[in-house]
């Protein structure tokens, strides 16, 4: 039988607690602890506990203090640099084998600069030419910045590519719906809705919503992805055209008689009796304005931010039916019956130019969203692409069977034409480029008349009303697969959508300045400032830049301070006018003599009236 030990007898004495505490395990973040010396043992911690064991200072001594005021002059300390710097390690110890910033290619950079450097900054002040290369290395910063933030874009564009030798435009839409997944299937639908046809669609700015209205009266908006119907009405009159505005919330709609605005429940805001027997609409969301053609040949701007009509244009050529806009610099264009195309900006009253396109009307206008290129037919049954980068020549043309009544292009270049009841659509070399016109990249047969195209922003589809109601064709690659959040975000709230708005009004861009080069409005106008100086120069009588400014010199004994620098500023500048105003006055004398009394002249009579 064991006996438990006594208290006090055969028991191990206890060990100090400093000599007994573990070792603190060193963490992967920390540093190696490197011994003191050989066979030392580390010392205690510095803890409250043994705080008492270090010297303390007595209380009664005193310190001389130092001086504030420091003899020598004291700069600022320099980090010193390491000759050998150490690897940067990171938090699990791993060396970094690329360290510092991932390069940036300078192709890639390129695509988002904005400022051209190859043109060498003006002679001007110190502090201009300071600013100007302030701005320059902020940009360049920021176009290094969204090169590297496009590697967060996920989404690529699609694309049809058929198999060995088989052409895309025999591929119909049947076969695209079974080859792509369920989500994308969706999109592709036929609403048949013959009663009120022909039809006119738009799509909102952000690619979610979708508003059709027909021939008989049918005005309807939905969100298109998930078809929950928004609002439905019959406004018992017809339907010309139909526009959303800057938002999915207001919808304009061209009644037979006059301009109608509505909500997204169908409820009626305004009436324009300004804007009447209007043709085709359409909204420039960067300035807020409605332009609108009318049969009376008048183009109308419509500023609906304040509810004003900026101006009202005659074109003098007659009903106006065809007109489209350019995204990237907000020009309107009007096709006429005489086979021009012209291009109007608020800001004139005559157009900024007239482009001969076809030897008959024009039926159809369309331009992509670079603004580098113009699609045109007429009724001479001609396709033409044409180059609006200055030179305004016709690139290709092609001659169809049947006339195209409706062009529109995609995000990505894509051209569709509606021809009768067909729609073909060319492709291109991608963004920026024009579609090849010498085949079709995809067709496809529709149960009536087309009346309307638009591609959706954001999404591989075509919109087209015609007579039998409202087609969404799947056209992969039509449109741009990344979206900017905080411009156009089809997802937003109603919350956001109101916070957009009021920035989006803060700002809006005049009216006044669309042109035809917007790169125009950031250089100097050299030769209206020149003209301005000669004008400034004839009306004082001497040239007032000519010589340098006067600059006094510092006197001592206090009679150098700001004001006295301005009295003498002041008096010689006044000398300085004084003498060359008695100048100029000579001058105009002497001339005036010569041309008043040529030499040799014989005395009149009417000389005692001269001055």
């Amino acid at each position: 039988m064991e006996v438990a030990p006594k208290p006090g007898k055969d028991v191990p004495p206890k060990k100090d607690k400093l000599q007994t505490k573990k070792k603190k395990p060193r963490r992967y973040w920390e540093e190696e602890i490197t011994p003191t010396a050989a066979g030392a043992s580390p010392g205690p911690p510095r803890n409250k506990r043994n705080s008492e064991l270090l010297p303390q200072k007595p209380k009664n001594t005193h310190t001389l203090k130092r001086s504030r005021i420091s003899k020598k002059p004291q700069f600022l300390n320099k980090p010193r640099e390491r000759r050998n710097p150490k690897p940067q390690r990171s938090l699990s110890g791993a060396q970094d084998p690329f360290p510092g910033p991932a390069p940036v290619p300078v192709e890639v950079a390129q695509k988002f600069r904005r400022i051209d450097k190859s043109k060498k900054l003006p002679r001007s002040k110190s502090k201009t030419r300071s600013r100007l290369e302030v701005a320059e290395a902020e940009e360049e910063e920021i176009s290094v910045k969204a090169a590297r933030s496009e590697l967060l874009l996920a989404e690529e564009p699609g694309f049809l590519e058929g198999e060995d030798g088989e052409d895309t435009a025999k591929i119909s839409q049947a076969d695209i719906v079974e080859a792509v997944d369920i989500a994308s299937a969706a999109k592709h639908f036929d609403l048949n809705l013959w009663q009120f046809g022909p039809y006119r669609l738009n799509y909102s700015q952000t690619g979610r919503h979708l508003a059709f209205g027909g021939r008989r009266g049918h005005v309807a908006a939905l969100d298109w992805v998930t078809k929950r119907l928004m609002c439905e009405i019959n406004v018992m009159e017809a339907v010309r055209d139909i526009r959303f505005l800057h938002s999915e919330a207001l919808l304009a709609v061209a009644q037979n008689r006059w301009l109608h605005i509505y909500d997204n429940q169908g409820i009626e805001l305004h009436c324009i009796r300004r804007c009447d027997r209007i043709t085709r609409l359409d909204f420039l969301p960067f300035h807020f304005l409605l332009a609108a053609s009318s049969e009376t040949g008048f183009l109308t701007y419509l500023d609906v931010s304040v509810g004003k009509i900026v101006a009202a244009l005659n074109a003098r050529a007659g009903r106006l039916d065809v007109m489209t806009q350019n995204p990237y610099n907000a020009v309107i264009h009007l096709g006429h019956s005489n086979g021009t195309v012209s291009l109007w900006s608020p800001a004139m009253k005559e157009p900024l130019a007239k482009i001969l396109c076809h030897r008959g009307g024009v039926r159809a206008v369309a331009v992509d969203s670079t603004g580098m290129h113009m699609a045109t037919s007429g009724l001479d049954h001609q396709l033409k692409i044409f180059d609006l980068r200055g030179a305004y020549q016709p690139l290709s043309a092609r001659t169809l069977p049947q006339g195209a009544g409706h062009l529109a292009f995609s995000q990505r270049g894509l051209l569709a034409a509606g021809m009768g009841d067909v729609v073909n659509i060319w492709a291109g070399q991608g963004k920026g480029s024009p579609p090849s016109l010498e085949k079709p990249y995809l067709t496809h047969r529709l149960s009536g008349h087309v009346h309307g195209l638009q591609f959706c922003p954001f999404e591989d589809v075509l919109g087209v009303g015609h007579s039998g109601g409202i087609t969404s064709m799947l056209v992969p690659g039509a449109a741009e697969p990344n979206f900017d959040g905080l411009e156009n975000n089809p997802y937003r709230s109603r919350k956001q959508r109101q916070e957009w708005e009021v920035k989006a009004l803060l700002e809006k861009v005049p009216a006044e300045l669309i042109c035809l080069d917007p790169r125009a409005l950031a250089e100097v106008d050299v030769i209206s400032l020149e003209q301005e100086k000669k004008e400034r120069i004839e009306r004082l009588g001497y040239d007032p830049e000519s010589k340098a400014p006067f600059q006094p010199k510092p006197k001592k004994k206090g009679r150098s301070s700001t004001a006295n620098l301005m009295k003498r500023k002041r008096k010689v500048m006044e000398e300085e006018h004084r003498d060359k105003v008695r100048q100029s006055l000579e001058q105009q004398s002497l001339k005036q003599e010569k041309v008043a009394k040529p030499v040799g002249a014989r005395p009149s009579a009417l000389d005692r009236f001269m001055r």
